[in-house]
């Protein structure tokens, strides 16, 4: 939603002030300058980037839309799971809970709590870890280098993206000025014409340098920051499980497990305590 506010104010800003000084808006239109600014960026982007990147580009901009999924919901419903999961481990034992790390999407458990189940990042690393503990056998520094080594990889893999499309952003301004020197290049075939016709055609090639700077700094690279911050939040998503997993691991009570985990949640979405004891106790 913020995405959208901030467009809408980036757009409506310039063109007002822009006719304040009684500019003319069609002027703007130019749309052979945004074929050459997009097409050319589009392009250089696909030349750089593999296939996963790219599709990673394209959901996360469609994600950005929708807003952030890491919310203190969502934390609570982690929370709320992994207790779950905790308290069957206490109560039936470790091998109780291999049906629901093995198929999460039948587990009674799992299928509770659809949000987390629709992050395949955090449902496979959630999983492989407990299968890592039910194998027993490992000691609790271990499992946690093992986990850091999952989240070196997938903070990786994550921030692609977002930095790909920062370079996008980063090519608009000189890709406008290459759309500006042909908007010239084409001015200087009509340098027999009339004056009006001349500016015109100038007005025109200036636009190709003025899309440029407006789509980097305007669009584009906040749009890239945005998938930045999105994939950083995604990473202490799983940085929370490890911390509850971790703790789980080492024996300590399934209340002071979540404990851990709820600590290792920013602290702009982390639950209070008093709200994590309320949503532990209404699954117990």
């Amino acid at each position: 939603m913020f995405v959208i506010i901030g467009f809408v104010v980036v757009i409506a800003c310039v063109l007002l002030g822009y006719t304040l000084h009684e500019g003319q808006i069609l002027l703007l239109w130019q749309p052979t300058e945004f074929l050459i600014i997009g097409g050319a960026a589009l392009g250089g982007m696909l030349i750089a980037n593999p296939l996963p990147t790219t599709m990673g580009i394209i959901k996360g901009i469609l994600g950005s839309f929708k807003g952030a999924s890491t919310t203190k919901e969502a934390y609570l419903d982690l929370l709320k799971l992994l207790y779950e999961l905790f308290q069957l481990a206490k109560r039936d034992g470790l091998i109780a809970l291999e049906p629901h790390v093995e198929n999460p999407d039948s587990s009674p458990i799992f299928t509770k709590y659809p949000s987390f189940l629709a992050n395949r990042h955090a449902v496979d690393f959630l999983c492989d870890t407990m299968k890592v503990v039910l194998n027993g056998g490992i000691p609790a520094h271990d499992l946690e280098e093992l986990m850091d080594i999952d989240l070196e990889a997938a903070q990786h893999e994550m921030l692609k993206p977002p930095t790909a499309l920062a370079t996008v952003a980063d090519s608009f301004p000189g890709l406008g000025i290459v759309a500006a020197v042909l908007g010239v290049v084409i001015t200087m075939g009509k340098i027999d014409q009339p004056p009006e016709v001349i500016g015109h055609s100038v007005a025109a090639a200036l636009v190709g340098t003025f899309l440029g700077v407006l789509l980097s700094y305007g669009f584009v690279g906040p749009l890239a920051r945005n998938l930045e911050n999105a994939a950083r939040a995604e990473h202490h998503f799983l940085v929370c499980i490890k911390a509850a997993v971790l703790a789980f691991a080492r024996g300590v009570p399934s209340v002071v497990a979540i404990e851990y985990g709820r600590r290792a949640i920013e602290p702009h979405e982390r639950p209070s305590f008093q709200e994590t004891e309320e949503a532990v106790k209404s699954v117990r």
